[in-house]
C-alpha cells in the first residue's frame, strides 16, 4: 500500500513538473514578445483640437478621435464610483486580476450555459487598459494570458490613480467619442463635473457595448443598463438607496451636443484657421494635437458682416427674379415626411424650408418642414403658413430684372414646390419667400494697427459653398487698386494738387492698340489727382502710371502685398490684375495706419495640449516688460518693430483724398458715418465685380460682389451702388454706441487752399477750394501744368476737349502747358 502511494505521488510528482515545465514553456514563449508597458508613463493620446473666438466662444473642433484629457484629479468621486461599480467594484483592492470576480464569472457562465444569454466576463480595469493600449482584442487563450501578465506588471509600475486615468481618457463612448471628457460633452452637452449620478452611471454603462446601449435605438436597453449601474453603486455604498431610486426615476436625458453648437456665422473662419494649422504644423497636429487656438475673431463683427453681405446679395439676386426651386415632392396624405428628408442649410437659420401646399392669386399656402431629432424620427406636429402675394413680388420678375414674368403667385409655385422662406416679423404665421442668390461675394474686417482679422464672411452660405471667398477668390479689384498708383504718385514727387490730363489715350503695345476709357465715356480735360480718385478717372490714372513708369507702381503694388509679382503693364493700373479681398483690406491698412507694414492674422495664439504657447501673433518688443517689482523705474516702453512702407505724411494725403470719394466721389451719398472714413470703390470691366474698400481710423473694411464664373452684373452695377451700401450697413452696425473719431494728421504738413478744378493755389473768397495737404517743402504749383498733354500739338488743342481748363484760363489763372 505504500508501495502504491509512493508510486502514484512519484508520478503525480513527474506530472507536476512535467506540467510545470510545459507550463513554464508556454510562459516563456507568450512572454518574450510582449509589449514594453513603460511606454504608458509617456501616454499621449489623440487629442481634439479646439478653436476659440477672442471672447472665448468655440468656434470649431478638430478630432480623428474625439477625446479631451481629463486628469484624474479632474474627475469627482460619483461619477469614478459609476465606473468601478460598472466595471471593476475591487480596483483598489486587487493587483491586476481580481480573482474573485474570475471564479464569479466562472460559475455565472457554467450556469447560464444553454440558456442563450451573453458570456460574463472577468476583465479588471487594469486588464482593459493592457488591452486597448497593448494588446489586441482577439478573443483567445494567448492573449488574456498576455493581458493577466501585463496587468500585474503595469499594476507594480504605475498608481491605482494612474491606471484609472489612463482607461477613463482612452476607452470608446459611441457617437465618435473618446474619453470621459468629450463623451460627457457629447451625449448631455457639460462638464464631467456637472454629471449628475444619473447620467454618470448612464456614461458608465457604455464601454461594454455603446451601439447596444445607443440612447436613440435602444433606449430601452439603455436605461436598463443605466439602472443596473444605479443599483450597483448602491450596493457598493457609493449612494444611497434613496438618491439611487430618484436617479432611476429620471429620463435618460441625453441632449447631444449639435453640430451648429459652434459660435453662429463663424464657419468660414473656422475653415481658414483649420487651413493655415494644417500648413503650419501638418494634419497630425491640427487633428491628434490637442491643441487650444485662439483667433481674432469678433463675434459682434463678423454677425454684422455676415448679414450685411447677405443683405447685399439677397437685395440684388432678387432683382433678377425666381429661381429658388429647392425640390419638388410628392403631396400624400403626409407632406411632412417627405418634406423631413429635404435638408437645409444649417447655418441659415433665419430661412425654413417649406413645401407649397396651394397658390392663388392673393398668395401661398405652405407647410413648414417638421424637426427631426437625432435619432431620425420626424415630429408628428405639422406647422403652416402663408406667403401673400406682396411678399413675394419680386420672383413675378425675369432674369434680367426688366420685365414681368408672372402676375401673381399661380405663375411662380406649384404645390409640391419646395422653398425658403423667412418669417415676417410682428406678422404671426406669415412668411417671406427667399432663395439662395447665384450672386457671391466676400467681406474681411481688420485691425489696422495690429493686421488682425476680426471678422470674415466667403459667401453667402458655409452649407451652400465651402469655397472662401474672402480668401480663395482671385478677383480684379477694378479701381479700388487706383489708391496705390496714386499713393505711389504722391510717394514720388506729385501732390494731390498735381494736374494730369484726363482725355483719349491710345497705348500700342506689341501690334495691339488698347484704348482705355472712362467708366460710361467722356473725358474732363485737366484735372487735378484729388479729382481723379474722386471720380475714379481711367484715363487720369493710365497717364499717371504711364508718367511714373509701371516698375514704379509694381513695385508699391508689392510692397503691400496686393500681388506677390505684379506685371508692369498700363493696363494693371486700372485693377485688372486678380488678388484677394483679405490682400486689398490688408493694403488698405497700410493707408489707414499711417505707412506701417501689417501682417494679417486670423490667430492670436496657439497653445500645445499641455498648455505651452508654441505661436504668438504679437511681435512687438518690450525689453522691460517682465520686472518683478516697480522701483520708480520708467513706464517700459514697447518698440514697434513694423517696418515703415509709405511715408506717413503720404497715407494722410491719399486718405484725404479718399474721403472726397464719399463725400463727392463715387461713393457720394453711400457712406454715411459720424467718424471720418476714408474708402474707393472699384468696378470691373463689363461690371462683372463690384467692389468697395475703406476704413476708419481704427477699423478696415472690404467686400466684393460677382458670379463664380464671372459674368456680368448688369449695367449700373457699379463699387458705389452694390458694394458701398454693404460697407455702410457694416460700419454703422460695427460703430453703434461708439465715441467718433478724426483722422490724425500728421505733424509738419501743411493745409492749403487751392482751387479744386486746376489746383493752384486759391486767393481769398475764391469759389470753389478746398484745404489741400502738403508734405514740407511742397505747395500747390505756380503755374498751370498739365501731366500727360505731350502728345498735344498745342494749348487750343486741348482746349477743345477740355471746357475745365478753358475756364481756368478765362478765369484770369495763369496757364502753361
Amino acid at each position: 500500500m505504500i508501495r502504491l502511494i509512493g508510486y502514484f505521488f512519484g508520478l503525480a510528482s513527474v506530472l507536476f513538473l512535467g506540467a510545470a515545465a510545459a507550463l513554464a514553456l508556454y510562459l516563456g514563449q507568450v512572454t518574450k514578445d510582449l509589449p514594453d508597458y513603460e511606454v504608458l508613463a509617456n501616454y499621449s493620446p489623440p487629442v481634439t483640437t479646439r478653436v476659440h473666438a477672442a471672447d472665448g466662444s468655440l468656434i470649431g473642433e478638430y478630432a480623428k478621435e474625439r477625446r479631451l484629457f481629463l486628469p484624474i484629479q479632474a474627475i469627482p468621486d460619483r461619477v469614478k464610483a459609476a465606473f468601478l461599480s460598472a466595471e471593476d467594484k475591487n480596483f483598489y483592492q486587487h493587483a491586476g486580476v481580481d480573482f474573485q470576480g474570475l471564479a464569479r464569472a466562472i460559475v455565472n457562465n457554467i450556469q447560464n450555459l444553454g440558456t442563450g444569454k451573453r458570456m460574463e466576463g472577468a476583465s479588471t480595469i487594469t486588464q482593459q487598459v493592457t488591452k486597448n493600449f497593448l494588446l489586441t482584442a482577439d478573443r483567445t487563450i494567448d492573449r488574456k494570458v498576455k493581458e493577466a501578465i501585463l496587468a500585474f506588471r503595469i499594476e507594480q509600475a504605475y498608481s491605482k490613480d494612474k491606471i484609472l486615468e489612463l482607461y477613463l481618457n482612452e476607452i470608446f463612448f459611441g457617437l465618435n467619442s473618446y474619453g470621459l471628457a468629450s463623451a460627457a460633452l457629447t451625449y448631455f452637452d457639460k462638464p464631467v463635473t456637472e454629471l449628475s449620478i444619473a447620467e454618470a452611471a448612464y456614461l458608465a454603462s457604455l464601454p461594454k457595448a455603446p451601439s447596444n446601449y445607443n440612447p436613440f435605438r435602444n433606449r430601452d436597453a439603455a436605461l436598463t443598463r443605466r439602472n443596473w449601474v444605479i443599483d450597483r453603486m448602491v450596493e457598493n455604498g457609493y449612494v444611497t438607496a434613496e438618491d439611487g431610486e430618484k436617479a432611476k426615476e429620471s429620463d435618460l436625458g441625453v441632449s447631444p451636443k449639435k453640430s451648429n453648437s459652434y459660435l453662429f456665422a463663424s464657419e468660414y473662419f473656422a475653415s481658414e484657421v483649420r487651413r493655415q494649422i494644417t500648413e503650419k504644423y501638418g494634419e497630425d497636429a491640427l487633428f491628434e494635437g490637442g491643441l487650444s487656438v485662439r483667433t481674432s475673431l469678433d463675434p459682434k463683427l463678423q454677425a454684422f458682416a455676415r448679414k450685411a453681405l447677405q443683405d447685399g446679395l439677397i437685395g440684388y439676386d432678387e432683382t433678377r427674379g425666381f429661381h429658388g426651386l429647392i425640390s419638388h415632392i410628392e403631396m400624400g396624405s403626409d407632406w411632412g415626411v417627405p418634406l423631413s428628408k429635404v435638408v437645409p442649410f444649417r447655418d441659415l437659420p433665419e430661412w425654413k424650408l417649406a413645401v407649397v401646399l396651394a397658390t392663388d392669386d392673393e398668395g401661398v399656402d405652405i407647410g413648414l418642414r417638421p424637426e427631426v431629432d437625432a435619432a431620425g424620427k420626424v415630429d408628428e406636429a405639422r406647422v403652416t403658413g402663408r406667403i401673400p402675394a406682396k411678399a413675394m413680388k419680386w420672383a413675378y420678375r425675369s432674369a434680367t430684372g426688366d420685365r414681368k414674368t408672372a402676375k401673381n403667385p399661380t405663375g411662380v409655385l406649384n404645390s409640391g414646390d419646395v422653398v425658403y422662406v423667412q418669417p415676417i416679423a410682428d406678422a404671426d404665421g406669415t412668411y417671406r419667400l427667399r432663395q439662395p442668390p447665384k450672386v457671391q461675394g466676400g467681406f474681411v474686417a481688420m485691425d489696422p494697427h495690429t493686421g488682425r482679422v476680426l471678422a470674415m464672411v466667403g459667401g453667402f452660405s458655409y452649407s451652400q459653398s465651402e469655397f472662401n471667398r474672402a480668401t480663395q477668390a482671385m478677383r480684379q479689384p477694378g479701381s479700388s487698386f487706383k489708391p496705390f498708383v496714386y499713393a505711389a504718385a504722391l510717394d514720388n514727387g506729385y501732390t494731390p494738387a498735381s494736374v494730369v490730363l484726363d482725355a483719349p489715350i491710345e497705348i500700342v503695345s506689341g501690334g495691339t492698340v488698347w484704348r482705355p476709357q472712362n467708366y460710361g465715356g467722356g473725358a474732363a480735360g485737366p484735372s487735378t489727382l484729388r479729382l481723379g480718385i474722386e471720380k475714379s478717372r481711367n484715363l487720369m490714372t493710365v497717364r499717371l502710371a504711364n508718367d511714373m513708369g509701371m516698375n514704379l507702381v509694381a513695385e508699391y503694388a508689392e510692397r503691400f502685398g496686393i500681388y506677390d509679382k505684379m506685371q508692369p503693364v498700363l493696363s494693371m493700373s486700372l485693377g485688372s490684375g486678380e488678388t484677394t479681398v483679405m490682400r486689398m483690406v490688408s493694403a488698405y491698412s497700410v493707408l489707414a495706419n499711417g505707412g506701417k507694414q501689417i501682417k494679417p492674422t486670423l490667430i492670436d495664439r496657439i497653445q500645445d495640449r499641455y498648455g505651452k504657447t508654441i505661436f504668438k501673433h504679437e511681435e512687438s518688443i518690450c525689453q522691460a516688460c517682465n520686472a518683478t517689482e516697480w522701483t520708480s523705474q520708467d513706464e517700459p516702453e514697447v518698440v514697434d518693430n513694423r517696418e515703415q512702407v509709405l511715408d506717413p505724411m503720404t497715407a494722410y494725403q491719399i486718405t484725404s483724398m479718399m474721403q472726397g470719394v464719399i463725400l463727392r466721389g463715387t461713393a457720394a451719398g453711400k457712406i454715411r458715418l459720424e467718424s471720418d472714413v476714408a474708402g474707393k470703390t472699384g468696378t470691373t470691366n463689363d461690371e462683372k465685380d463690384t467692389w468697395f474698400v475703406g476704413y476708419t481710423p481704427n477699423l478696415v473694411a472690404g467686400v466684393y460682389m460677382g458670379f463664380d464664373d464671372p459674368k456680368p452684373l448688369g449695367r449700373g452695377a457699379t463699387g458705389g451702388s452694390l458694394a458701398a451700401p454693404l460697407f455702410n450697413e457694416f460700419m454703422q452696425a460695427a460703430l453703434k454706441g461708439t465715441t467718433p473719431e478724426k483722422f490724425i494728421i500728421p505733424e509738419g504738413m501743411k493745409l492749403i487752399a487751392v482751387n479744386r478744378k486746376t489746383g493752384m493755389q486759391a486767393f481769398d473768397g475764391e469759389p470753389d477750394t478746398i484745404m489741400e495737404a502738403f508734405k514740407p517743402g511742397t505747395g500747390p504749383a505756380d503755374v498751370f501744368s498739365v501731366i500727360g498733354a505731350e502728345g498735344y500739338a498745342s494749348p487750343e488743342e486741348i482746349l477743345n476737349n477740355s471746357q475745365q481748363a478753358k475756364d481756368a484760363i478765362t478765369s484770369g489763372q495763369p496757364g502753361l502747358f
